[in-house]
């Protein structure tokens, strides 16, 4: 009897002392992304519609749709063997076709097929970056230094430019990563051709950066194109490896507009892409000849009074290649359309007040569209099949969550990848049906050991009571409602962001649970101008950035000021990038609520951030003299009062530390007590074992302080 109240005494303890684990900071910025990060199944994808492949202990293994039977297809042994490589693990890999496999490695692109255990490869050279392998062709293009190369099967290297330097770049993505730029390079589709970038950025200044960490500090400037200065010209060109010759895309004046969304024609013949002027307010979809460079046709154009922001390139159909489908916010939302290429209207595939996040793929006659979407409700992705004669859409996921499909080649089943506000991941088999044909993998919950403060979603109308904003709210840790809590806001708030969804723990941050173990309440809201709402919601802060985000986060807070576990004299601020932005915003304009704010690579005055997106979201400053001094922060420095810490990367080339040391110079000028704090080698952020000392700053900050 004695051993068996022992055993229970241990087994009480045991869960109790489970329950009760304590979040450190350590747990909440680094084991965020490694240790309490939920496992998943690596590089899941469909091999055919009989079975999908994924890596798993130094194996690539392959399961069953119908049994669920796994099998090794191969080991990382073989692979080496077969390679002559020594590779420590499977690397990340894709299927060309059901026998062949695409392994991609730092220096090599391999091509096996793992029943033969047989294998090509296509081996690139030191300093090789951006590399696109093309499997028809047998070839990668790549980068090296400012010039394109190809690599080919054979063993022999072609370099295609000459002229890189100096200002020159080739083959690597432009326009600052916007308009849904990821790249430079374009293989065609049977590798005759490779079109790429030619960025000439000879006409922008040189930014100085320094390298304080060198013997003697070094200058090492970048190319930055501010609101209204020079912008860098970008052209396309078409290198024919048969001709071993070169055109350029006659894409003409004025030099300094967009060209984005680059897309071949299955036959090779011409390329499509989206010409967007520098006001970003027209956009036109044309045509041009691959072979001469020469303009073909326009098919359509798209104008708006705020801005046009194309940022997917045309999807070919299969069944008639003179069809292809189109994904554009022309009637205010995100939805399929689908075009000859004439550039006549056929078809609009969606339509609500929803959006389309991703085109999943067709069935083979393309009578059945597969999406994602944000289908009855904005925090929630859904997988959905649509009827493309009818327009009908039926719901192929109905569990709450963020769901992410992968459709079979075949079109007969999908890889429903998802998690939910209690669902640390999952990945269901499902048909197209929508019927669950079983759970192929389901992660345990890191955070179980954790004893971690209420979460929950609260919903609340702008000012105006035209749209809800929708906000998160997490309570802290042994959480009594007689008390009074203080409340850390963590904010966001630009465009392309939403930081409250319905996935796991509701998209929290780690760091906003470590708050709430120390006692605070922690608060997010996504205002206008965040993503997922559509158009009018997303451009209703156009040409006065800050202005409608900071009365949107002022209602979260006459929200909080209801609550009465909420201690209205003890508010704090943090953001970072354009989060710092509205600190500051938050800060400055109501010190009379936010006790302390930390504001981190703050945009202070957008007529010093970078032309792509601060001239889509302000105009030029000479076109917005009003809305520019109205988001200059430094122009409210006299309302400061309180606590404020500003921190930024020495390297930062995203949001210049000019931003800073204007706001900072600002401050010195009116006599305003500001902390700051400066981070050596780090660029827009601070990322690594740093990130440690980054939020302990932070939090120590409020500890101090609030």
């Amino acid at each position: 009897m004695r051993h068996l109240i022992v055993l229970i005494f241990l087994f009480i303890s045991t869960v109790v002392f489970a329950q009760t684990k304590q979040m450190s900071l350590e747990d909440a910025v680094y084991g965020r992304y490694t240790y309490l990060r939920p496992a998943g199944l690596s590089g899941l994808q469909w091999q055919n519609d009989k079975q999908f492949t994924y890596i798993e202990n130094r194996e690539l293994l392959a399961e069953q749709v119908k049994t669920g039977d796994k099998s090794t297809l191969i080991s990382l042994d073989e692979l080496n063997a077969i390679t002559g490589d020594e590779m420590s693990r499977i690397p990340a890999y894709r299927w060309l076709n059901p026998s062949e496999l695409l392994l991609t490695t730092a220096m090599n692109f391999y091509v096996v097929n793992p029943v033969e255990k047989t294998a090509y490869s296509v081996d690139l050279i030191e300093n090789a970056e951006n590399a696109v392998f093309n499997a028809e062709g047998k070839f990668a293009s790549f980068t090296r230094e400012n010039d394109v190369w190809i690599a080919f099967e054979n063993g022999n290297y072609k370099q295609i430019t000459t002229d890189g330097g100096s200002g020159i770049v080739n083959g690597q993505s432009v326009h600052r990563n916007e308009f849904g730029i990821s790249g430079g390079l374009f293989n065609s589709p049977k590798g005759s051709f490779v079109a790429f970038y030619r960025k000439d950025e000879s006409m922008v200044k040189d930014y100085p950066l320094v390298d304080y960490m060198a013997r003697q500090a070094e200058h090492k400037p970048v190319k930055y194109p501010m609101a209204g200065m020079n912008s860098h010209h970008v052209t396309l060109g078409v290198y024919n490896i048969a001709t071993q010759s070169t055109v350029f895309l006659k894409t003409g004046e004025p030099f300094d507009h967009y060209l984005t969304n680059v897309a071949w024609s299955p036959d090779e013949k011409y390329i499509y892409l989206a010409e967007l002027n520098r006001a970003q307010n027209h956009m036109q979809l044309n045509c041009y000849d691959a072979f001469t460079g020469e303009k073909v046709k326009t098919l359509f154009e798209e104008q708006a009074e705020t801005y046009v922001e194309p940022l997917h390139p045309i999807r070919f159909s299969s069944v008639n290649t003179n069809e292809f489908y189109y994904l554009s916010r022309r009637d205010g939302w995100f939805h399929v359309y689908k075009y000859n290429t004439d550039g006549t209207l056929l078809k609009q595939l969606t339509k609500g007040e929803w959006e389309v996040t991703n085109i999943l793929g067709f069935d083979s006659k393309e009578n059945t569209l597969f999406i994602e979407a944000t289908i009855d409700d904005p925090l929630q992705k859904k997988v959905c099949k649509v009827n493309v004669k009818t327009g009908a859409v039926e719901k192929l996921t109905s569990e709450s969550g963020m769901h992410a499909g992968v459709l079979s080649p075949g079109a007969n089943y999908i890889l429903d990848r998802w998690s939910g506000t209690n669902v640390p991941g999952k990945v269901d088999l499902l048909s197209v049906k929508g019927d669950v044909l079983r759970t192929v993998f389901e992660a345990d919950d890191p955070l179980k050991d954790y004893e971690l403060g209420e979460n929950r979603l609260v919903s609340i109308k702008t000012k105006n009571g035209k749209h809800d904003l929708h906000g998160r709210i997490i309570l802290p840790v042994d959480f009594d409602p007689a008390k009074k809590y203080p409340v850390v806001v963590y904010v966001y708030g630009g465009p392309h962001s939403q930081l409250v969804n319905k996935g796991w723990h509701n998209q929290a941050r780690w760091w906003q649970y470590y708050m709430a173990s120390k006692g605070y309440i922690a608060f997010t809201l996504d205002n206008r101008g965040t993503n997922n709402r559509g158009r009018d919601f997303e451009t209703a802060i156009h040409r006065q950035l800050g202005v409608l985000e900071t009365e949107d986060q002022m209602q979260g807070i006459e929200y909080l000021k209801t609550l009465p576990y909420v201690d209205t004299e003890r508010i704090g601020v943090h953001g970072w990038s354009y989060g710092g932005f509205m600190t500051l915003n938050l800060k400055l304009k109501h010190p009379d609520v936010f006790k302390v704010a930390v504001a981190g690579g703050p945009v202070v005055d957008w007529s010093m951030y970078e032309i792509m997106y601060g001239e889509r979201y302000m105009d030029r400053p000479y076109e917005n003299p009003e809305g520019y001094k109205n988001s200059d922060m430094s122009n409210y420095v006299e309302n400061l009062d309180g606590k404020l810490m500003l921190i930024h990367g020495v390297q930062d080339a995203t949001v210049v530390m000019q931003h800073s040391m204007k706001f900072l110079r600002e401050c010195v000028k009116q006599n305003k007590q500001v902390d700051f704090f400066a981070y050596p080698v780090h660029p827009h952020n601070v990322r690594g074992k740093d990130r440690v000392h980054l939020m302990e700053k932070v939090s120590l900050y409020f500890f101090e302080n609030l």
